[in-house]
């Protein structure tokens, strides 16, 4: 870790939260996000859809630019939040990146897949509206039930309300289902890496449209 960062320590998971994390990979917490933020949150998304992308993004989805806004950064750092992705890296980790999705009425559905293979990295989605098979929802194959190939057999599709955040192993196999609804399905969508990964990092912060400033380093 460099001496330049300032660690911020973190607390640990809670132990009944930590062995479902364990065991299926992920864990879903249910209305993490302070109500009165939400709305907030909301405007953040919608604010940050005018901006443009240096590379090309999904056309069936709304990306919107939000890593400095202060709600959001607010929400990146919850300490329920903090305490699942240390438990995963179990090491110095930072925030490196935070955008926010949707998916259009009609898109969105992705096939199954790994984010960062044989990387260590924490995924976590913030629900900013209620979800389900309907609207976008996202689906997920437990860690006990992964065989390796993916298969649809044995992706379990998530519902909730606005406020729950999805932390996950990047590893985990997960998509998102089709927006058949239509209804808005607004998320946003974060990234935690070990502090040694934040040179490679740091080389590809314009590609990726990264504004924030990533100094901050958690440690569990």
């Amino acid at each position: 870790m460099s001496d330049l960062l300032t660690p911020t320590k973190i607390e640990p998971l809670a132990a009944e939260q930590a062995a479902i994390l364990d065991r299926d990979g992920y864990l879903l917490l249910r209305g993490a996000v302070p109500e009165d933020w939400r709305e907030a949150l909301r405007v953040a998304f919608d604010a940050g859809t005018q901006h443009q992308w240096a590379v090309p993004r999904g056309p069936d989805w709304r990306h919107a630019l939000v890593d400095l806004d202060p709600t959001v950064q607010r929400t990146c750092r919850l300490p329920p939040l903090l305490a699942a992705a240390g438990r995963m890296l179990g090491g110095p980790f930072f925030l490196c990146q935070v955008e926010g999705r949707e998916p259009l009425p009609g898109g969105g559905h992705q096939s199954l897949h790994r984010d960062a293979a044989g990387q260590a990295t924490v995924s976590a989605l913030v629900f900013l509206d209620a979800y389900g098979p309907d609207n976008g929802a996202t689906r997920v194959v437990p860690s006990p039930q992964d065989q390796g190939e993916p298969d649809e057999a044995l992706a379990v599709t998530l519902a909730g309300e606005a406020g729950d955040i999805l932390v996950f192993d990047a590893d985990l196999l997960h998509g998102a289902t089709r927006n058949h609804s239509g209804a808005r399905r607004r998320s946003l969508l974060l990234s935690f890496k070990p502090e040694g990964a934040r040179a490679s990092e740091d080389a590809c912060r314009a590609i990726r449209n990264i504004r924030m400033d990533t100094g901050e380093v958690f440690v569990p």
